[in-house]
C-alpha cells in the first residue's frame, strides 16, 4: 500500500474492499432519482406533513451519531443539511443485519454519499428528521473532510479557513462551508438578470472568438501560444470588442457577449490573469444613453440579487439607483489634487508625478501619465457610483472624438467603491482616424509599451465598408459580483482562481527509512503515525516515537517484533 496514504485513507481504502466483498458496489452506475431536498423538507414539512410521507433524498453523510440499534446522521446536498434516523430493524427487515451492523455502522464514514428512501417526521426536541426505510451507497469517499464543528451558537470551530487552501481545494471548501456557496448563487443571479435585461431590449447575445491573431480591443498583455497546423502564432483574447463591433458593420442593432478574457499581467486582490467581462454594443447611441441604461440595468441587477438596491460593501452602503454622480477625468483629478492638467504636456505631467511621488517610467505617454495620476489620487474616493468622463484622446483609440471639447473623447468608466467596474465609449467609426491612433500605438509599442495595442487591418477594413453610430460597453463581471456580495477579493468569487503551482509534500521510500535501521516491517507502522521522511521521524520525540510503536502494535494488532529501545534511539542517531 502507498506510504503516501495516511491512517485514515487506508482504514478507508480497507472498508472499500469490504464493501466490494459484500456485493456492494460502492460506486453504482444506476440512476438515483431524487425526488426531494432538505431545504424544501425544512420550508414545508409542517405547514404540508402528508406531502413527505415518501421522500427520496441524496447527499453526503456530513456527521453521524450511533446509538446501539438506533442512529442520527445528517445528509447535506446542494440545498443544505437535514437530519435521518435509521433504525436497524426498518433498513434489515429480515434476518440479516449486516446493512446496518457492519455497513453503515463501520463501512460507512464522513463524506460518503448516501440515497435514502423513507417518510418525514418530527423529533421530541422538535427537529424535522427522515425515518429512513432503504439505504444506498452511492459514493465511498476515500480521503477525509476536515472537521468543522459548529456550536449551539452557528460560532464555527476548527474551520477549513485557510484561503489557499479553500480556492485550491474550492470542492472542499463548498462541501464544509456551505455558506459560501451563496456567493455562486449570486454570481449566477448577477449575469442572468443582467442577460435578461439585454434580452428584454431585443439586442442578441453572441460568441466571439477567444483565439485571436491579432490582441486587440483594449490595452494589456496578452498570453501567447502557437497552432501547429496553420504555422501561426495566437493570442487569447485580450477583449472581445472588435469582433463585436464588426457585427454591428454587419447590419446587427444590438449585440453582448458574456466571455474570458485573458490578461497576462499581475495577480492581486482584484486582478486574476482570467476573468468574465461583459460586452455589449449597440448601434444608433451614443456614450450619454449609455450612462441611463448602465444605471438602470445595474439598479435592476442588484434589486434581483438582493431585492433591494442599497448594497452593503464593507463599512460602506452603496446605493446603485440612479443617477450616478458625473466627473470628467479633468474635473476629478483637480477635485482632489488640487492640480488642473488639462493643458499640460508630457513634461508638464511627469513634474506632477514627480512631485505628488507617482512611479513612472520612460514608456509612458501623456494618456498613461494621466492615468497613473488618477489610479493613484483619485480612484479611492468614488465610493458611490460615480461616472468618470470625457478622457484624454490618448488614453483611449478606439473612442470618437468628442464633439465639443478638444483634445478628448467620449469615454466614461464606472467607479464604484474605489474600483472601475464598466468602461464606455461612443465609438470611433471614422476608419482613416482610427487607423490614425492604432499607428500612434505602434509608436508607443516602439518605446517599449507592451500593452500598446496591435493594428487590425480587418479590423479596419470593416470599418471601411461602414459602422453606424454606436455606444459600446464592457462591464468586469467579476468585479461587479465582488461589490453585490461584499466580497474584498476576486478570488472570492471565482470558483477556481489562478494559483502557483502545489507544492508536494516529499515523501520517502521505504529504502530511505530501512537505511537509518528501520526495520521493513515498520516502515508503513511509522507512515501510518504520519512520518512520510526520514526528517520528519528525525524531528520528533523519540521516546514517544518508542511509545507510540507499541500502541499501534497493539492497535493494528501486528504479528511483528517490537524493537528495542535501543534500536529506536539509533534511528535518531
Amino acid at each position: 500500500m502507498s506510504i503516501q496514504l495516511s491512517e485514515q485513507e487506508i482504514l478507508r481504502r480497507e472498508s472499500l474492499q469490504q464493501l466490494r466483498a459484500l456485493g456492494i458496489n460502492p460506486y453504482p452506475a444506476e440512476e438515483f432519482k431524487v425526488t426531494d431536498f432538505a431545504q424544501d423538507i425544512a420550508d414545508n414539512f409542517k405547514a404540508n406533513p402528508d406531502t413527505y410521507k415518501h421522500v427520496t433524498i441524496a447527499g453526503r453523510i456530513m456527521t453521524r451519531r450511533i446509538m446501539g440499534s438506533a442512529s442520527f446522521a445528517e445528509i447535506q446536498d446542494s440545498t443544505g443539511r437535514i437530519q435521518v434516523y435509521l433504525k436497524r430493524d426498518d433498513i434489515c427487515p429480515g434476518e440479516d443485519k449486516t446493512l446496518y451492523n457492519t455497513v453503515f455502522k463501520k463501512l460507512l464514514d464522513i463524506g460518503d454519499y448516501v440515497g435514502i428512501k423513507g417518510y418525514v417526521f418530527e423529533t421530541q426536541t422538535g427537529e424535522i428528521s427522515v425515518h429512513v426505510e432503504e439505504l444506498t451507497i452511492l459514493s465511498k469517499s476515500l480521503k477525509p473532510l476536515p472537521v468543522v464543528k459548529r456550536d449551539e451558537e452557528g460560532n464555527i470551530h476548527d474551520g477549513f479557513t485557510d484561503p489557499e487552501l479553500r480556492y485550491r481545494q474550492r470542492y472542499v471548501d463548498l462541501t464544509v462551508n456551505p455558506e459560501y456557496r451563496q456567493i455562486f448563487i449570486k454570481r449566477s443571479k448577477v449575469i442572468s438578470a443582467m442577460r435578461n435585461y439585454f434580452n428584454a431590449q431585443g439586442w442578441m447575445e453572441v460568441e466571439t472568438p477567444i483565439l485571436q491573431a491579432i490582441h486587440g480591443g483594449a490595452a494589456a498583455r496578452p498570453f501567447a501560444t502557437h497552432h501547429n497546423t496553420l504555422d501561426m502564432p495566437l493570442f487569447l483574447r485580450i477583449a472581445n470588442e472588435l469582433y463585436l463591433k464588426r457585427l454591428i458593420v454587419a447590419g446587427f442593432d444590438g449585440v453582448y457577449e458574456f466571455g474570458k478574457m485573458f490578461r497576462n499581467e499581475g495577480m492581486d486582490r482584484t486582478h486574476n490573469p482570467e476573468f468574465t467581462a461583459m460586452e455589449i454594443y449597440v448601434a444608433y447611441k451614443d456614450y450619454i444613453w449609455m450612462m441611463g441604461m448602465v444605471e438602470d440595468c445595474l439598479e435592476q441587477v442588484a434589486r434581483a440579487v438582493h431585492g433591494i438596491a442599497a448594497v452593503q460593501v464593507g463599512a460602506n452602503e452603496i446605493n446603485f439607483a440612479g443617477p450616478y454622480t458625473r466627473l470628467s477625468m479633468y474635473e476629478s483629478i483637480q477635485k482632489y489634487t488640487g492640480i488642473d492638467v488639462s493643458a499640460m504636456d508630457e513634461a508638464g505631467l511627469r513634474e506632477v508625478c514627480n512631485d505628488l511621488k507617482i512611479e513612472v517610467d520612460a514608456t509612458m505617454g501623456k494618456g498613461k501619465l494621466i492615468d497613473e495620476i488618477f489610479s493613484a489620487k483619485v480612484e479611492a474616493n468614488l465610493i458611490q457610483p460615480t461616472f468618470i468622463t470625457d478622457y484624454p484622446i490618448e488614453m483611449t483609440p478606439l473612442a470618437k472624438k468628442h464633439r465639443s471639447k478638444d483634445g478628448l473623447v467620449e469615454r466614461f468608466e464606472l467607479f464604484v467603491n474605489g474600483k472601475e467596474i464598466a468602461n464606455a465609449y461612443s465609438e470611433l467609426n471614422d476608419p482613416i482616424d482610427q487607423r490614425e491612433r492604432l499607428e500612434e500605438q505602434l509608436i508607443l509599442a516602439g518605446r517599449g509599451d507592451d500593452e500598446a495595442m496591435a493594428m487590425d487591418d480587418d479590423f479596419l477594413r470593416a470599418l471601411e465598408y461602414g459602422m453606424p453610430p454606436t455606444s459600446g460597453l464592457g462591464i468586469g463581471i467579476d468585479r461587479l459580483v465582488m461589490l453585490l456580495t461584499n466580497q474584498s477579493t476576486i478570488q472570492e468569487v471565482l470558483f477556481f482562481p489562478q494559483m502557483r503551482p502545489e507544492k508536494k509534500a516529499k515523501v520517502a521510500t521505504a529504502d530511505d527509512f530501512i537505511k537509518i535501521g528501520v526495520p521493513a516491517e515498520w516502515v508503513q507502522v511509522l507512515n501510518k503515525m504520519g512520518f512520510n521522511t526520514v526528517e520528519e521521524l528525525k524531528a520528533a520525540n523519540p521516546n514517544k516515537v518508542f511509545n507510540d510503536l507499541g500502541g499501534m502494535r497493539k492497535k493494528l494488532k501486528l504479528d511483528i517484533t517490537m524493537p528495542g529501545k535501543d534500536d529506536v534511539m539509533a534511528w535518531f542517531a
